[in-house]
């Protein structure tokens, strides 16, 4: 009988003083289920330190579990995963981080899980080992996300996950820019099983997820599956504007009945700056929108793959 293969896609950027524990801990599963044909797809994003050397080294040591890839420059952790999920051969497919914040062992219970028949398997954080800013920031997230974008996403999101080649199939044909792929396999809303951990702190390295990408994050969330920013405007649109007209008649009505002259550039001044900062942020959000529109329909690839080391 044919093994079932599974593949297991790990974006890698600055990660060289990870992975040599995360090949460790990947090569334990290929121990524990001798009955499956591992595929670790490593995706060197662009990285400038010395990953994709190490990545090498491993190659040659696992040369039959070990699948190494090379993007021409940074194109961005998404992308990354993106082009990796585009050579997998597996039955089920998966990606999980290369840092070790989460415990790649699960995917041996979410393997048992879609043998029986299920399509998706999530790894969900029930608490995460991080500073208490980081912390708020990514539960307020989560919570605007689950709020106005994507009803019922877990809590707490998640980072990693396993399923089918049917859904394989499905994120490999829609190849959309400028999103999250964990929010998109979700939005799919096929039946999944939650597989509930606690994602520990960084032990080696430093991440490069930094801050402007975390935001770039959160409005890709949005402007990919939500309509509220748009429908946001509008609402303010109309405040504004109803606000402006009734003050309006309280300005007529007082100079008429003689209670105030028309007077006063401090009123003036405060009333443009407020609707020229509403003007602004409006075009803003309008603009994130045509310029994801705008990036779509160029057709660049979302990545571009220089060479893949079997």
């Amino acid at each position: 009988m044919n093994k079932k293969i599974v593949s297991i896609v790990i974006p890698v950027y600055f990660n060289e003083f990870n992975l040599e524990h995360t090949v460790s801990r990947l090569m334990g599963l290929v121990a524990q289920r001798s009955d499956i044909e591992f595929e670790f797809i490593f995706v060197d994003d662009g990285s400038e330190d010395n990953s994709l050397n190490i990545l090498l080294k491993y190659k040659t040591i696992y040369p039959e579990y070990i699948r190494v890839v090379k993007l021409t420059r940074n194109f961005g952790t998404m992308a990354a995963i993106q082009a990796g999920f585009s050579v997998c051969t597996g039955d089920y497919a998966g990606f999980i981080a290369a840092d070790l914040q989460d415990p790649p062992e699960l995917f041996l219970e979410m393997i048992k899980t879609l043998e029986s028949g299920k399509k998706v398997c999530i790894a969900v954080r029930s608490s995460r080992e991080d500073p208490f800013l980081q912390k708020l920031l990514a539960n307020t997230f989560y919570y605007l996300l689950r709020r106005f974008a994507l009803k019922n996403y877990p809590k707490k999101g998640f980072d990693f996950l396993l399923f089918n080649r049917e859904v394989l199939n499905h994120v490999n044909f829609i190849r959309e820019k400028n999103s999250n792929i964990m929010n998109l396999i979700f939005w799919m809303g096929y039946d999944f099983s939650s597989f509930p951990y606690t994602r520990e702190a960084r032990k080696f390295g430093v991440s490069k997820w930094t801050f402007s990408k975390r935001i770039k994050l959160f409005i890709d969330s949005f402007v990919s599956f939500s309509y509220f920013p748009i429908r946001l405007i509008s609402a303010l649109g109309f405040f504004i504007s109803f606000s402006s007209f009734a003050y309006l008649l309280f300005i007529v009505f007082n100079w008429y009945s003689g209670q105030i002259a028309i007077k006063g550039w401090a009123t003036t001044i405060v009333f443009v700056a407020f609707i020229s900062g509403a003007q602004m942020l409006i075009l803003g959000v309008l603009g994130e929108y045509l310029w994801r529109t705008l990036d779509q329909v160029k057709t660049r690839p979302t990545y571009i793959i220089d060479e893949i080391i079997d």
